[in-house]
């Protein structure tokens, strides 16, 4: 079903290219909106289910399935990041957020790689408007577990010693990756706005940058730097959250240099 939209739309813009006065030149290939076709970025939602914030985002409808302008979609991304780039070049922390299966394992591999911190679970109300009691529960499990490590807990009896481990087991579920959040993060990126709507309200209330697709049954009004995207397909949201992660990849490296720099500064002024 996929690819035949996928053909489908490639021959309407084809179609639309040859019409007079719109295009009378031919366009060359943009490498980029040939890989988002290819991931399904461009496929929304049936039209029935379309969020007026999207209407400048759609490209048009075919079989009753609403297509993104792919792009609106480059000039928003591109915009998205080099915003998640001076973010962390500034030593800044973006929240990834991503709770749907589709989201979670390119998540956790984003976040492993950039030791960003990251949600993948239900979001725990509170995370960013009660801060102060979240890093309370992680400083708990954390001293839950060098208590284990250290032979503490020999000292409890048989049963208590397995009500710790459960409780440690279900704290890491929820709680392991907000370890490296000391204090609240200077972005939050969002797969599914509509998913994890409750990590939207936080991030606004505290008026905390939010990136996020945004697919095209999504407010997009609600998000500072809106992606538009298919949210549902695995895809898709690897292609976009692969380019995030790249971002902020780009950005930690500008940390580096920006700190080596320094540091042969420091040498010379030594010399």
């Amino acid at each position: 079903m996929q690819g035949a939209i996928i053909s489908g739309t490639l021959n309407h813009m084809s179609e639309v290219s040859l019409q007079p006065g719109i295009l009378d030149v031919a366009q060359p290939v943009d490498i980029e909106i040939e890989d988002m076709l290819k991931a399904g970025v461009h496929l929304g939602h049936a039209k029935s289910k379309n969020h007026p914030a999207m209407q400048p985002y759609i490209f048009g409808v075919r079989n009753t399935i609403s297509l993104i302008d792919l792009t609106r979609t480059k000039e928003k991304l591109y915009e998205a990041l080099d915003f998640v780039k001076n973010v962390v070049s500034r030593g800044g922390m973006v929240l990834l957020v991503g709770t749907r299966p589709a989201a979670r394992k390119i998540i956790l591999e984003i976040a492993e790689k950039t030791r960003m911190p990251y949600f993948v679970e239900r979001w725990i109300g509170g995370t960013l408007t009660n801060f102060k009691v979240i890093t309370k529960r992680v400083e708990y499990m954390e001293t839950l577990e060098k208590e284990k490590i250290s032979g503490d807990f020999e000292k409890y009896t048989k049963k208590e010693r397995m009500k710790k481990e459960e409780e440690i087991v279900r704290l890491n579920k929820i709680f392991n990756g907000l370890r490296v959040l000391k204090r609240l993060p200077d972005a939050v990126f969002i797969v599914d706005i509509n998913e994890d709507s409750t990590a939207v309200r936080e991030a606004r209330r505290m008026k905390i940058p939010i990136v996020a697709l945004c697919d095209t049954n999504s407010n997009a009004d609600l998000v500072n730097r809106p992606i538009p995207s298919n949210d549902d397909a695995l895809p898709a949201v690897k292609y976009m959250v692969g380019r995030i992660g790249d971002a902020i990849e780009e950005g930690q490296r500008e940390v580096v240099k920006s700190e080596e720099k320094k540091e042969e500064a420091g040498s010379i002024q030594k010399d």
